[in-house]
């Protein structure tokens, strides 16, 4: 599995931690070992631009998912597709923002954004209260596992 971690910022991101976790969550979820994915940490300006861009939404937010080839995890029975993840971008300056509202440490936010990223890269998404607590509940699962693993 290639993973490639670009911190393009100022910010301190723990790049072998991420690339680690990108990892863990893209072999819970049996994507392929072929499988390529780019995450990307750029500054305010550049998420902002990205945004508007291909959002059409206004000022920054905190990550953005670009898939490639539209891969989905397999079912029990089948075997794992390969090719092109794509790329998740994440913002630190405004998981630093998040985290502080949320009362956790800016690793977890960015734990979580990589999460959130990935999944939608995978086709997940939150648009429909079913397909919210479907993605939701699998990323909180996958943050959990990936907690425990880590403390080891």
């Amino acid at each position: 599995m290639s993973i490639d971690v670009v911190n393009e910022t100022e910010a301190e991101v723990d790049i072998e931690s991420i690339g680690s976790q990108a990892r863990f969550i893209l072999e819970r979820l049996r994507i392929h070992p072929g499988a390529e994915l780019s995450v990307v940490f750029v500054d305010v300006a550049t998420m902002t631009d990205l945004h508007v861009r291909w959002m059409d939404e206004p000022g920054p937010t905190d990550v953005l998912s670009f898939p490639m080839d539209e891969l989905t995890p397999p079912r029990d029975d089948e075997e794992p597709p390969e090719g092109l993840l794509g790329d998740v971008v994440i913002c630190p300056e405004v998981a630093q923002r998040q985290a502080e509202q949320a009362g956790h440490d800016v690793r977890l936010e960015l734990g979580v954004l990589l999460t959130h990223g990935i999944l939608h890269l995978l086709g997940y998404d939150h648009a429909e209260p079913d397909d919210e607590r479907l993605m939701f509940g699998l990323q909180r699962r996958l943050l959990g596992e990936w907690q425990t693993e880590d403390a080891r």
